[in-house]
């Protein structure tokens, strides 16, 4: 049997990956937002029924429910003023009173953890307040609550990565040395999918975690190892308050400190799944098994590493990669890309363009600053790495897997696209793409972008110690390349 599944707050970072995983899954989905223009870019858009519906207004939410059997409520304020929870408070009653006049079978939401018997900080106490108010609807209703999720894109794997990868040794507040439970992505929009399947009409609590439990500090050090880092020296100390923490974390990360007040309020008190509220007294485990934390942050930066480029700028879906970054997730997650983009109208045709391209590297070099390239090459030799002295197999074609210099064909598009991934000493990852395109009036453009993604803070260091050399170097490229074409195309002409 199909199920019909209404999606609130499909714009966020797990209602989005929810989205694909209930479609996979077979269900019938209907997304509500209050604008939704914002889900236009959203890989699944043309395969959902899309509302238009305000939390605060019973007269959408009658609408958006209409014949649903499960509703997800993914919607929370993410705010640092006060009075938020009021507004919350007031959208989970509403949503509540709608869902029951509609007749739907069951609410499933998701929380956050929260220790019984402890003093919670505004965030937390207005999760679990959401959550009883849903129940009051009396729609049977399942609260899932989990701590920190591991994903790229993910505020709180954001905020774990920036903090890890860009400070070697950290003075910290010493709510670092509070246990934490976190949990995959993957594991979480299991949970999810499973709570939609629930018959009867108990209302469910549930913690969700991960099998590792762990001090936040701890989980820093695990991360660093995982990701290639050297180890994180951490000193803890007393005087930083939550409000300063989160100051602090937004100056070190791109994190937003509306963001980063809330996440820093939730690590305040411990987050460990209560034995007494596991889920998995009600709700199946995955068949596989949860993931650890190194195979769930091995998975986030693996997708990321590998596959970062194509995901991100190509808008296609991740199928079965619900821990990689999205085209639609905030520009601060999957860890800091830098980009040195650059183009350029040619008259040439696009075959001549890509003939040019296509010859890149070996004897033909790289239409630039030839002393640059022979230095970088003689360095990273120098250091153990291939340099230059690998040329290329074929002057004239390449094939994706095959080397060119210190670099190897990733992506080959005939007339399209060139893709290389470096492969010479870097404290990152680095990829050249030399694109043929045509603007709205069928000019041939050339399109040439360099990436980094920096691991590290040598990484960092290293981005911006190079960047006065890319002027000269890429500069020159975006020049040369178009010319050289020009010059084929009419060498072409001549010919014939």
């Amino acid at each position: 049997m199909t199920v019909t599944a209404l999606v609130t707050g499909a714009t966020g970072y797990v209602g989005g990956r929810l989205v694909t995983r209930l479609l996979d899954e077979g269900f019938r989905v209907r997304v509500m937002a209050r604008d939704p223009e914002r889900l236009r870019d959203h890989p699944w858009i043309t395969q959902v029924e899309v509302v238009r519906g305000d939390a605060e207004d019973p007269a959408s939410l009658d609408v958006a429910l209409q014949g649903i059997e499960v509703a997800y409520y993914m919607l929370h304020s993410l705010s640092e003023h006060r009075g938020f929870e009021v507004i919350e408070a007031r959208m989970a009653t509403a949503f509540g009173n709608a869902a029951k006049g509609a007749g739907v079978r069951r609410i499933v939401y998701l929380g956050g953890i929260t220790p019984p018997n402890t003093a919670l900080s505004t965030h937390l106490e207005s999760r679990r307040t959401t959550g009883a108010l849903l129940r009051a609807s009396g729609v049977p209703t399942t609260e899932l609550r989990a701590a920190v999720i591991i994903g790229s894109g993910s505020a709180s794997f954001e905020m774990l990565r920036y903090l890890t990868e860009r400070l070697p040794f950290m003075i910290t507040p010493r709510w670092l040395n509070n246990r934490v439970q976190p949990i995959a992505i993957r594991d979480v929009l299991h949970y999810l999918v499973q709570a939609a399947l629930e018959e009867g009409d108990e209302h469910r609590i549930g913690d969700i975690g991960g099998p590792d439990i762990m001090l936040y500090g701890d989980m820093m050090k695990r991360y660093a190892k995982v990701a290639g880092l050297r180890p994180r020296t951490i000193l803890t100390v007393p005087v930083l308050t939550p409000r300063l923490s989160s100051h602090w974390v937004s100056l070190v990360t791109p994190v937003p400190r509306r963001l980063a007040l809330p996440l820093v309020d939730s690590l305040v008190n411990e987050v460990v799944v209560s034995a007494e509220l596991d889920a998995r007294r009600f709700l199946p485990a995955p068949a596989e098994g949860l993931l650890n934390f190194e195979a769930a942050v091995r998975t986030a930066l693996d997708r990321v590493r590998n596959q970062d480029v194509q995901t991100r700028w190509s808008s296609a879906s991740v199928p079965g990669a619900p821990s990689a970054p999205l085209p639609t997730d905030p520009a601060w997650s999957g860890g800091t890309l830098y980009v040195d983009l650059r183009e350029r109208r040619t008259t040439a045709p696009p075959d001549a363009l890509w003939r040019v391209i296509e010859g890149i590297g070996g004897a033909n070099g790289y239409y630039s600053a030839l002393f640059l390239w022979e230095i970088r090459g003689f360095l990273d030799r120098l250091i153990g790495g291939v340099g230059l002295r690998r040329g290329r197999r074929d002057p004239e074609r390449l094939y994706v897997g095959e080397t060119v210099d210190f670099w190897r064909v990733e992506r080959c598009d005939r007339e399209q696209l060139l893709r290389l991934r470096a492969e010479m000493w870097l404290p990152g990852l680095a990829w050249l793409e030399l694109i043929v395109d045509r603007d709205d009036d069928g000019t041939t453009v050339y399109r040439q972008r360099a990436t980094y993604r920096p691991i590290g803070l040598l990484g960092h260091i290293y981005w911006w110690a190079v960047v006065p050399f890319h002027a000269i170097v890429f500069g020159s490229m975006v020049r040369r390349i178009p010319a050289a074409a020009e010059r084929a195309a009419s060498a072409d002409a001549g010919r014939t």
